[in-house]
C-alpha cells in the first residue's frame, strides 16, 4: 500500500509541471503556465517501489481555460531508459524520501501496467491525498476477452509511446492501444473496449466528469 506524505517538496510539483508542460504537444496553455491541481488519484505499486499518481490540473494562462491529466511516477532512482524530455518530467527533493526522480507515467511500465489493471478491474483506485482509502469516485468498465491484459514486462518496448496535439497512445500490441486522454473533458470515442472516469473541481466549484484513459483496438493509429 502506498503511503501518502504531507510533507514539503522542493521544487513543488506545480512548479515542476510549469516547467515541462510547454514542452508537450497536448498541452493548450499559454507559455507561462501556472498549473493548479483540482483532482486526481493514486494506483498502488504491489512492489511498493514506484509512487503512482494521475493528476487532473487547470491551466488558464492560454486563450482558453485548459484541463489536462497528467500521470506521474515518483522514483527513487533513475528509470532505466526513460531520460529524454518526453518521459523525465525533473527530480524533486521530498521532505521525508530525500531526491526523486519524477516521470511522465505514460513512459513507465509500472504505471502502465497499474492502469491496465484498474481498467480490468484487478485493482482501485485510491484517494489521492489519504492513504489506504479507496477513491469511489473513480469508475472502470472493460469489455474486451478475458485473456488479461499485457502486464509490466510486455509493454514499453522503444517506440511505443506517441505524444501529439491529441493526447498520449501507448501500443499495447499490433492491434490494441491505450489512449490517455491529456483532455479529459473529450468524449469517449466509438470503439473503446474499456475505459476509467473520474471527476474534478470546476470553477464554479462543482464537480465536472470527464474520460481519463480508453483501450481501443486498431493500434495506435
Amino acid at each position: 500500500m502506498a503511503v501518502v506524505h504531507h510533507t514539503t517538496l522542493r521544487p513543488t510539483k506545480p512548479e515542476l509541471l510549469a516547467r515541462w508542460l510547454p514542452t508537450r504537444p497536448w498541452y493548450r496553455g499559454g507559455p507561462a503556465p501556472e498549473p493548479t491541481t483540482v483532482g486526481g488519484f493514486r494506483l498502488d505499486d504491489p512492489a511498493g517501489e514506484v509512487g503512482i499518481e494521475f493528476i487532473v490540473l487547470t491551466e488558464e494562462s492560454g486563450p482558453e481555460p485548459a484541463v489536462h491529466l497528467v500521470p506521474l511516477t515518483y522514483r527513487g532512482a533513475p528509470l532505466d531508459g526513460a531520460d529524454d524530455d518526453a518521459a523525465l518530467v525533473g527530480t524533486l527533493e521530498h521532505g521525508v524520501l530525500g531526491k526523486r526522480w519524477v516521470y511522465d507515467g505514460s513512459h513507465d511500465p509500472v504505471l502502465v501496467s497499474r492502469l491496465l489493471a484498474l481498467i480490468e478491474g484487478r485493482t482501485e483506485a485510491q484517494d489521492q491525498n489519504t492513504t489506504g482509502t479507496p477513491d469511489r469516485d473513480v469508475s472502470r468498465e472493460y469489455s474486451g476477452t478475458a485473456a488479461p491484459l499485457p502486464g509490466a514486462a510486455d509493454v514499453l518496448a522503444p517506440g511505443t509511446v506517441t505524444d501529439d496535439g491529441e493526447g498520449t497512445v501507448v501500443a499495447l500490441g499490433p492491434d490494441l492501444a491505450l489512449h490517455l486522454h491529456r483532455d479529459p473533458r473529450e468524449p469517449l470515442p466509438e470503439g473503446t473496449i474499456g475505459h476509467v472516469e473520474g471527476s474534478w473541481r470546476g470553477a464554479d466549484g462543482s464537480r465536472e466528469r470527464g474520460v481519463f484513459a480508453t483501450i481501443r483496438r486498431g493500434g495506435a493509429s
